[in-house]
């Protein structure tokens, strides 16, 4: 059965879309990627360039062919937290916690609390090895506190986007084979600043071979740091897109970093933001140039008519329709080629979202 792409055409000008509408797709459901490819860097890849409505297809691991070797890549080395706490409450009922980011006291955490109508402040959570405290309610979350010292690692879980289905109502347990696999590969092999929620995915295709044979090729890699939040999944759901904001998160960038990133500006060498987290990092930034370590939050929402200033291409993987991510790739690459990409993907049958396949926007041809 041959599926149809449908992101709907407009009157609208190229680069001027600001109906979400356009930015909407059918996809078959079998091609939401639920488990990682088997390698790291064996997942499949469309290679572009910006704006060229054409691409090539490989495998991730191509991009060696793919680079000229003087290229830039920054990179987003934030590090995804075990978020999920299934809990208990003292009458029976199943809750889970989400912890979204620390609270201004020690031991304490902003989180969702899921199901939360009946909770009350004071009240006790049971979890695995770990009692919750449950604090106040703070508009949509809640604050909580934690015993002192606790290690997340033994108590949390994954905190995997809803569209991969592990089965948290099941009385099954999850297979430790599989428990194993997220933990492992909803994680970058560069991870190594613990905050985000959700896995900064673009980077998510490298392994270590694979980046030792790019350094030798000339690659450069800076990384930065930007917190991965919740709201990366919140849908647009403003018919004009101009209405929609971005969530902030919060990003930093070493010394270290800027005076790299200023010495490949001055000389002209290419900068390849991997994934969109470290797009958003560096066009938050009104100059590259050397300065101490910098922390801020962005709620930098790229919408049609922006001017990119500090980025040259974009790795980046396939996003959901109506999605400020697609959004964002469509304004950097152009609505008629971001569409023609997804198009020869899902007829390829390349795999969708967090687990799935990937696309490489090369900088432009240098005249």
């Amino acid at each position: 059965m041959t599926t149809i792409l449908t992101m709907r055409m407009t009157t609208e000008p190229e680069g001027n879309d600001h109906s979400l509408s356009s930015y909407w797709f059918d996809l078959p459901q079998h091609l939401i990627a639920q488990e990682p490819a088997k390698e790291r860097s064996g997942s499949r890849c469309l290679f572009t360039r910006r704006s060229d409505s054409e691409s090539t297809e490989g495998h991730f691991r191509d991009i060696l062919d793919q680079l000229r070797g003087d290229e830039v890549l920054v990179y987003n080395n934030t590090r995804v937290i075990p978020a999920r706490i299934p809990c208990q409450r003292s009458t029976g009922g199943r809750i889970e916690v989400f912890l979204l980011r620390p609270g201004d006291q020690a031991d304490e955490w902003l989180a969702w609390l899921s199901p939360s109508r009946r909770i009350k402040p004071g009240e006790i959570l049971q979890g695995p090895l770990v009692e919750i405290s449950v604090v106040e309610r703070c508009g949509s979350s809640w604050r909580i506190r934690l015993p002192k010292n606790t290690d997340l690692e033994s108590v949390g879980e994954v905190p995997l986007p809803p569209y991969i289905r592990r089965d948290s109502e099941s009385t099954t347990p999850l297979p430790d084979h599989i428990k194993e696999l997220d933990r492992n590969r909803y994680q970058t092999v560069f991870a190594n600043k613990p905050g985000a929620v959700a896995a900064p995915t673009a980077g998510l295709h490298f392994d270590k071979p694979l980046l030792d044979k790019l350094e030798n090729l000339g690659v450069s890699r800076i990384p930065i740091t930007l917190h991965v939040g919740p709201g990366t999944f919140k849908p647009i759901e403003a018919e004009e897109i101009k209405d929609h904001r971005v969530d902030p998160e919060w990003y930093s960038i070493t010394a270290e970093s800027r005076s790299a990133l200023a010495d490949a500006k001055s000389k002209g060498r290419p900068i390849i933001a991997v994934g969109t987290t470290s797009l958003r990092v560096l066009e938050s930034l009104p100059h590259l140039e050397p300065g101490p370590d910098l922390q801020n939050e962005t709620d930098l929402t790229i919408l049609p008519g922006y001017k990119f200033r500090h980025v040259d291409g974009l790795l980046t993987n396939f996003h959901l329709p109506g999605s400020s991510l697609l959004v964002l790739v469509s304004c950097f690459h152009g609505l008629e080629n971001t569409r023609a990409l997804y198009k020869n993907a899902i007829e390829k049958e390349f795999r969708f979202y967090s687990y799935g396949d990937c696309m490489l926007i090369q900088p432009r041809e240098v005249e």
